[in-house]
């Protein structure tokens, strides 16, 4: 029997960026044999393996309904397809495969004896992140494969998350980003000291990463229904890393319609491509029209973390296709009578970042629903008179019934990934038993 181990080098976090180098400790084990059980030949001393190869695996897995589109991007596989491909029994087709690098031909191990290999690989740019989504998934393997002789090819998996790479979408933000080491440039040189070396693309990626998301221009939305103002909204930025915390203010003190009850929700919306939109490649609007219904709910203020999934229509007339919606963190407060309220919504670590693909579209929005009344018992007259002379026996009585309206609203927000030493993943010890 042969034992097969393999544990990435960075133990505490198997989150890599794409283009990082995945590092990966392979160690295959002959055990001793037991004291009672004498050698006959020595044949029965060596196992002997033919050979063994390791590759880093990206597959797609998409649903039934799907599976025409999937077609096309198959046949764009970069890197080497072989026969270990058959071997591998999982989920999905293989999206990207990198070069298979072979560890050794023909092993031999002695009873207690052990070989120990370094696999080092880059993550490939042009491939999509990490994500299980409803319709399309995307997942990584490192696949170690081998072959004893007389047997068939068998593998080990080791599972590895990885976050798309954060880079400039424009030369304004380009700029902005090489800006903080421009001052370095004009200082005198010392012939003494060593040259800096120039930056690589992950440490210019996190770089551009730490600008981006750390600058602050407050937005400002007025909030308004056909019967006035409800309130003005304030978000900080637009821009948000995983784990962060997205702040934002509600002020009613400017309105003219009172705002019974508030709702926002951290929504992932996953949208499906057809194939004259990824070929095409336009921006995908965000539906930001309000509409109002009527509703009859009332709650108390809670905070939650959830998934629940809903459906909705986006694209144009021909090229309407079906988006699935999740939730995640959800404000809720009954703010009758506030003048001004916090909004705090938690980014999960776990979640996917903004990326597209030929397949899907994934975007990050906050959904709102504003429960608003104009019943003229809840006016401000009613709720801050307080001109009677016997104050204390003076008691406000809510109504029964109140007529109300709800008002929903979507605001697209983008969410960019963290470095990943950030993200606690450990990554523990995979192993293959070769009988």
């Amino acid at each position: 029997m042969i034992e097969i181990k393999a544990k990435l080098l960075r133990d505490q976090s198997a989150v890599f960026m794409c283009g990082e180098v995945v590092e990966c400790l392979i160690d295959f084990i002959h055990p001793s044999l037991p004291e009672h059980k004498i050698s006959q030949s020595n044949s029965d001393i060596l196992e002997n393996l033919a050979w063994a190869t390791v590759q880093l695996h990206c597959y797609c897995n998409v649903s039934v309904n799907e599976r025409a589109n999937i077609d096309t991007v198959a046949n764009r596989n970069i890197g080497g397809t072989t026969s270990l491909n058959a071997s591998n029994q999982l989920k999905g087709e293989v999206l990207h495969s990198t070069e298979p690098k072979i560890l050794f031909c023909d092993l031999r191990l002695s009873p207690g004896e052990a070989k120990q290999f370094l696999y080092r690989e880059t993550v490939p740019l042009n491939t999509p992140p990490t994500y299980r989504g409803i319709r399309v998934k995307y997942y990584y393997k490192i696949t170690v494969a081998t072959q004893r002789l007389g047997s068939t090819v068998q593998a080990l998996n080791i599972p590895i998350r990885v976050l798309p790479l954060p880079l400039p979408q424009s030369d304004l933000d380009e700029a902005i980003t090489l800006n903080d080491e421009s001052n370095e440039d004009l200082a005198p040189n010392n012939p003494f000291l060593e040259k800096k070396r120039p930056p690589s693309r992950i440490e210019y990626a996190l770089h551009y990463l730490r600008g981006v998301t750390a600058r602050r221009r407050p937005n400002f939305f007025m909030i308004n229904n056909k019967w006035g103002k409800v309130g003005r909204f304030c978000l900080f930025k637009s821009a948000y890393k995983l784990g962060e915390d997205i702040v934002a203010t509600i002020d009613f003190s400017c309105g003219t319609v009172k705002c019974v009850q508030l709702s926002v929700t951290l929504q992932c919306e996953e949208a499906k491509l057809n194939r004259s939109t990824a070929s095409n490649a336009p921006a995908a609007k965000v539906n930001e029209e309000l509409s109002s219904s009527d509703s009859t709910d009332a709650g108390s203020s809670s905070q939650t973390s959830g998934s629940v999934v809903s459906a909705a229509v986006v694209g144009d007339a021909d090229q309407k296709s079906v988006s699935r919606v999740t939730n995640y963190s959800k404000h809720h407060e009954v703010c009758l009578g506030m003048l001004q309220t916090q909004v705090i919504l938690p980014i999960p670590l776990h979640v996917t970042p903004t990326f597209r693909t030929d397949l899907v579209q994934v975007s990050w929005r906050l959904h709102f629903q504003f429960v608003t009344s104009t019943n003229p018992e809840l006016s401000s007259e009613m709720l801050l008179d307080r001109s009677s002379e016997n104050e204390a026996d003076l008691e406000w009585v809510a109504p029964t019934d109140i007529a109300i309206e709800t008002m929903i609203w979507s605001l697209p927000i983008t969410i960019y990934p963290t470095a990943p030493l950030q993200i606690p993943q450990p990554c523990g010890e995979y192993v293959l038993h070769i009988k």
